[in-house]
């Protein structure tokens, strides 16, 4: 198990749920952490809370479905940790309306793959370079257990996407001590899930944090489910 004591973590979509979660067992572990909300009123509790047990934590803000703000945060993260964030938790995510089969809209599948699956790609591209130059990374990018829904395609098309650019980068990552996977959280009651899910989302942990704590030979593109470790 790695020690992640001091290490800066950008966790997305901190202010609720699995995200919510995992910031305030980062926190507990003594990274540094980076709490990532619509707005900065979405993570002022978390905040408080963690800043009261003596972690350094700060909050930042952006709309994922625009461009221009996931810039702005990609330049505000490199600021705060003078360019060397180590861990990256890709969180956010949004669920598209139930549809009836084959009626998922153009603006279904465009703001799922934005959100779900370009916006993380993005977040890899802008930090995996510099901890390939640290030798020392790792990077969760929360995928889904869905299938056999047609009604809610879109969502499950675009975390199928975020699957396949961490098991394509692979190679990349061969041998590195830059490890990148995937995190299925498990069907939980969250605003994302919904009140039938079956799991409460503290049973996220202990699970949702493994693939951080991975040590180097276990080497990336696993998939890890944390409902195995509740």
């Amino acid at each position: 198990m790695e020690d992640i004591k001091d290490k800066w973590a950008l966790v997305t979509g901190a202010s609720r749920g699995i995200g919510l979660r995992v910031a305030r067992a980062l926190g507990d572990k003594g990274c540094r952490v980076i709490l990532h909300s619509r707005k900065l009123e979405g993570t002022k509790h978390i905040l408080d809370e963690l800043t009261l047990k003596g972690v350094k934590a700060y909050s930042i803000a952006a709309e994922l479905d625009s461009i221009e703000q996931v810039e702005l945060l990609i330049k505000e993260v490199g600021n705060l940790t003078n360019d060397n964030l180590d861990i990256l938790y890709n969180n956010a995510a949004i669920m598209t309306p139930y549809r009836e089969t084959f009626e998922p809209t153009f603006e279904d599948y465009l703001s799922s793959f934005l959100v779900n699956s370009i916006v993380p790609a993005k977040l890899c591209d802008a930090f995996i370079p510099g901890m390939l130059q640290r030798d020392w990374g790792r990077i969760v990018n929360v995928t889904s257990g869905i299938e056999n829904e047609p009604q809610l395609m879109a969502y499950s098309c675009s975390k199928a996407a975020i699957d396949r650019y961490v098991r394509d980068m692979v190679p990349t990552l061969k041998g590195t001590n830059v490890l990148l996977n995937l995190m299925d959280p498990g069907w939980l009651r969250t605003d994302l899930g919904g009140e039938s899910a079956p799991n409460s989302p503290d049973s996220v942990l202990p699970g949702a944090l493994v693939p951080v704590l991975l040590n180097k030979v276990e080497g990336s593109g696993k998939l890890y489910q944390a409902q195995n470790y509740s």
